[in-house]
């Protein structure tokens, strides 16, 4: 099954092409909706961004950006968002974000309040869902950021500021959810020739850091992999995926061990992965904190285990496109199944199952996993199918290589 490339390294070379000097190609991006909105939302701003082929060149701008006349769309695309308000503090001027009901209802207090610490107003307003950044007077410094509810506000702020006059000194104080995506980052920042200083709770960008042009080179999604995987352990297999490094820096691959613990034979040949059953699928008791996004797949391949399987460590997933714990508990107990919201994760018991019309609340995970319960149990209808559009455009096409049932949407 072919995955697009990973939206999260995509947005994030995106930001790094946008301020960046010069002309930089980014290889592999998927047309997925929250790539396009962040495309559009630079385009907005200044900078230019052209796709031929499986080729984006981005012409940066060094950071000198300006306000749009008119608001830029983000629908219910968090990364998108998050991302651009800081980025939209280095633009002359006050840039309008305009996002969906959902949005409006998704943790951003904590990314305000520290661009408020280097001298950024941002104004939001629920009823409206729309979002004032007043920028143009970003120097950087010190400032602190909770990371508790998503790990976005951290790589938000970290993104923006290579090119500003005081580099940046950032604070982050407890825990925080799904680190290896600030890493992640890190990564893609350093690809682009900035140095992050990764210190004892916080980070630091030293003054006169700036990104250069380069040609970048986006892997396979891992979080869209997920599905394929699941699949396999689902039904059997063997399922193949190409595109995904051995040594990814997209901490969802790491659903692979976790698929190998419950009973599958995983087989990786260079970039080529394939996942394969062929006995009992084991429930598991798992920290998922790593890697959120699998979460919605592996719980599909869990109402298949013959023991039950515990997530835990995933709190922050009640803040995603959808309450993703008590969606998930709620959708599936209508199938039958036994799903039950713990204070920080799930617990899935098997259950028999039965055919269901579901509701992914506009939810691409949830769409996709429940198609693959689809392919063990008759009678699944998937309401909401475009809503995959956010992250997998050609899952069902995809999906329909590999169904032993019709799957009706």
């Amino acid at each position: 099954m072919r995955v697009p490339g990973s939206k999260s390294i995509a947005n994030r070379a995106l930001v790094c092409a946008a301020l960046a000097e010069g002309e930089s190609v980014i290889r592999n991006l998927s047309d997925s909706s929250d790539t396009s909105m962040m495309i559009n939302g630079l385009n907005q701003m200044g900078v230019l961004a052209t796709t031929s082929g499986d080729a984006t060149t981005v012409r940066g701008t060094g950071g000198k950006l300006f306000a749009p006349k008119y608001p830029i769309p983000v629908g219910n695309a968090g990364t998108t968002l998050r991302f651009l308000i800081s980025v939209a503090a280095r633009a002359a001027g006050s840039t309008v974000f305009e996002g969906s009901e959902r949005m409006a209802q998704r943790p951003i207090a904590p990314l305000v309040d520290a661009l408020a610490g280097l001298g950024v107003r941002v104004e939001f307003q629920p009823e409206a869902s729309r979002y004032v950044v007043h920028g143009g007077n970003m120097q950087g410094g010190r400032t602190r950021v909770s990371g508790d509810k998503s790990s976005q506000f951290a790589s938000s702020l970290l993104l923006a500021c290579p090119g500003v006059l005081n580099g940046l000194v950032l604070d982050t104080p407890g825990a925080m959810a799904s680190v290896p995506y600030v890493m992640m980052t890190v990564h893609v920042m350093q690809s682009f020739g900035v140095e992050v200083r990764v210190r004892n709770g916080g980070f630091e960008i030293p003054a006169g850091e700036r990104y250069h042009p380069v040609e970048f080179v986006v892997e396979a999604d891992a979080s869209s992999a997920t599905y394929p995987f699941a699949a396999a352990a689902i039904c059997g297999g063997p399922v193949t995926v190409e595109g995904l490094a051995q040594d990814s820096m997209q901490s969802d691959a790491g659903l692979l061990d976790v698929l190998e613990r419950m009973g599958c034979t995983v087989q990786r040949e260079g970039t080529r992965t394939t996942v394969h059953r062929t006995g009992p699928l084991r429930g598991v008791d798992v920290d998922m904190n790593s890697m959120p996004d699998a979460v919605p797949a592996l719980v599909g391949a869990a109402l298949f285990a013959e023991t039950p399987t515990r997530v835990r460590n995933v709190a922050h997933l009640r803040f995603k496109e959808s309450d993703r714990l008590g969606t998930l508990a709620g959708e599936l107990g209508r199938l039958g199944a036994e799903v039950r919201v713990l204070d920080d994760g799930l617990e899935v018991r098997p259950a028999p199952l039965h055919g269901e019309q579901l509701n992914p609340h506009d939810d691409h995970r949830l769409a996709m996993t429940f198609a693959l319960i689809g392919l063990r149990v008759p009678g699944i209808v998937v309401e909401q199918p475009e809503c995959v559009r956010k992250s997998y455009p050609t899952f069902w096409d995809e999906l329909s290589r590999l169904s032993m049932h019709p799957t009706h949407f």
